[in-house]
């Protein structure tokens, strides 16, 4: 089979999984209708997709439906919207409880861009906004506790691709060695704080939010450096900010699988029935 063939069979079956994810069963006919490929073609990919258990067929119906196996194509993936609802609320109630601003970040082309800030909330901001920046894997603390908790092939990975950034605040990871052991201390730790090189005058604590022991997202309270030391505000805040990402980390996998939530719900609600 030429690549071209090949591409364009993945490309058929995307195409085929896409329009059942649409209805809850599917026959040749509809999905026919739905695609314009022949009929053989659908038959040979269902059965493709049936023998990698991501499909199966009904045959007293005559119709095909989604596995729950289809879920496997999307772990460890969460939309940055969803992103951002399942931490927005939590990030408001700690930064009305105390004061600091908080932004939550994603990996993106070897940088975190931060996608949800509170500053709008925060008295105590430095910057009007900082939603879309982009920030330092190698200096700011985002991007190291990113860095610090990705596994260790996607680690090796960026580090090869920062060695040839020309970015100033990249020059850290270029000393592989020292920065390495910078990252094991941030695992150890359990949080990471941004370079002192980079905006003096405050500070960031970040920790990563983890889902399945896979970093989807890192969220981080920031301080100025003037009214706090690294050491009282970890002391002061750092388990509040564990525990938001704990939250966070929970709350994506409810919306991922909202069937869960609501057996949990129910769980506690009968739990506190038998209570009273």
């Amino acid at each position: 089979m030429s690549s071209s063939q090949s591409v364009r069979s993945v490309a058929r079956a995307i195409g085929i999984l896409q329009a059942m994810n649409r209805q809850p069963v599917s026959t040749v006919d509809m999905l026919h209708l739905q695609t314009s490929l022949p009929k053989p073609t659908i038959v040979r990919l269902l059965r493709t997709l049936e023998d990698l258990q991501l499909v199966r067929h009904a045959p007293q119906h005559g119709a095909y439906y989604l596995t729950s196996e289809v879920r496997s194509l999307s772990t460890g993936y969460h939309s940055e919207p969803q992103i951002v609802e399942a931490a927005m609320s939590l990030m408001d109630a700690m930064t009305l409880k105390v004061k600091w601003p908080m932004a939550i970040a994603v990996f993106e082309d070897n940088a975190v861009v931060v996608r949800y800030s509170t500053i709008p909330l925060s008295p105590l901001a430095l910057l009007h906004s900082s939603i879309n920046m982009r920030l330092s894997l190698a200096s700011r603390a985002l991007g190291r506790a990113y860095l610090a908790f990705c596994d260790n092939e996607e680690q090796q990975i960026i580090l090869d691709a920062l060695a040839l950034s020309n970015n100033t605040e990249d020059a850290p990871a270029r000393d592989r060695i020292a920065f390495q052991a910078l990252l094991q201390d941030i695992r150890s730790n359990g949080y990471a704080t941004r370079s002192r090189t980079a905006r003096p005058v405050s500070q960031t604590i970040a920790v990563p939010i983890l889902v399945q022991n896979r970093v989807v997202a890192t969220v981080g309270l920031t301080f100025f450096s003037s009214v706090l030391t690294d050491k009282k505000a970890i002391a002061t805040y750092l388990a509040d900010l564990q525990e938001l990402a704990r939250k966070v980390s929970t709350r994506l996998q409810q919306l991922d699988n909202p069937s869960n939530g609501k057996a949990l719900s129910n769980a506690k609600n009968s739990l506190k029935r038998q209570d009273k």
